[in-house]
């Protein structure tokens, strides 16, 4: 889907970056905290970064990335922090420059949390003044725990938007329901627990440079055993 790599929007400490890594794909990160970017430095992430705000634009030539994610995130654009701020500004200002950004038939989503109405008004018509094509999707619209709002959009092209979760028969909601709790509680359990450093997790690392192309050491029974302490 990213031949050319993915545009991630505001990425703060990396963390989601590790699934789009395993999946073979190269991302870009921009963040406006140079001290989330430093975590996501410390994490030894696969993607590279950038430090700015995305009210001032994306720095990309025309048609460098074949998609784009961003999660809560896009609302922030829609607040006046400063004198010098104006939303609708701001917002088309992203929207336009990503939208040069990105390949024709690429897609871009993000997830975000409107404060009201007129913030999704707001957003998406910013979104469709720049050229993009699509809408609002809305995951469990009628749960006030579950519910999420997605913006999808297509650039250059126009496609189907896919189906919110949870609005099928009350049957099939009340099952996606029981998955979508059981992944929240599978994440919960391993909260604080960390990976990093452990067999598994440098062996996972290896692989992904291994498909990237570049250069690993061999594996071996040594491979991630913890060493004795040097007195």
């Amino acid at each position: 889907m990213w031949g050319r790599g993915c545009q991630w929007i505001c990425c703060g400490s990396g963390l989601s970056g590790d699934y789009i890594s395993e999946q073979g794909h190269h991302w870009v990160g921009i963040d406006i905290s140079s001290a989330m970017l430093d975590v996501a430095l410390e994490r030894e992430v696969e993607g590279d970064l950038i430090c700015g705000d995305m009210g001032h634009g994306i720095p990309f030539r025309p048609g460098t990335f074949d998609g784009c994610i961003s999660i809560s995130a896009l609302q922030w654009l829609c607040n006046a922090d400063k004198k010098t701020h104006n939303p609708p500004r701001r917002l088309f200002c992203f929207f336009s420059t990503l939208y040069s950004a990105l390949a024709r038939g690429s897609r871009a989503v993000f997830q975000l949390y409107p404060e009201n109405a007129q913030q999704l008004e707001l957003v998406t018509a910013q979104a469709m003044r720049a050229g993009f094509t699509g809408g609002m999707v809305v995951d469990y619209p009628n749960s006030a725990k579950a519910k999420k709002f997605f913006l999808c959009l297509f650039a250059g092209v126009s496609g189907v938007l896919p189906k919110g979760l949870g609005t099928e028969s009350a049957e099939q909601e009340s099952s996606r329901h029981v998955g979508f709790t059981n992944q929240r509680m599978r994440f919960k359990v391993t909260r604080g627990k960390s990976v990093k450093k452990s067999k598994d997790w440098i062996l996972e690392k290896k692989e992904r440079r291994r498909r990237q192309g570049k250069e690993v050491r061999p594996d071996n029974k040594f491979s991630g055993r913890k060493r004795r302490p040097h007195f």
